[in-house]
This record gives structure tokens, C-alpha cells and sequence, in this order.
């Protein structure tokens, strides 16, 4: 995963716990969460507009 280890990944957990504190943790969780759903909605409804589009040219 990007030329990480578990050792630097640790470092970076624990950074980021320090920083935000361990209540912003989940909050930032289910924004990424929500922001990757909606990512991936999106690109499956331009592939299934870009199949639809295929078929009536057909």
C-alpha cells in the first residue's frame, strides 16, 4: 500500500489520533465512507448510461 509498512502506518494512526483527537476519528470515517459511496454510485451510473447509449445505437 504505497510503499508503507505496518510500522509506518502505525506512526500515521497515532499522529492522527493526536492531532483530531479520538472522538473526530469516526466522523471522519463516515464522511470518507459517505464521499467513497457517492464516488462509486457515480461511476456506475456513467457506465450504465454509456451501456444504454451502446444499446440504442444498435
Amino acid at each position: 500500500m504505497f510503499g508503507l509498512g505496518w510500522p509506518e502506518i502505525v506512526i500515521i494512526t497515532v499522529v492522527v489520533v493526536l492531532i483530531f483527537g479520538p472522538k473526530k476519528i469516526p466522523e471522519f470515517g463516515a464522511a470518507l465512507g459517505k464521499t467513497l459511496r457517492g464516488f462509486k454510485e457515480e461511476i456506475n451510473k456513467d457506465d450504465q448510461e454509456s451501456e444504454d447509449s451502446e444499446e440504442k445505437m444498435k
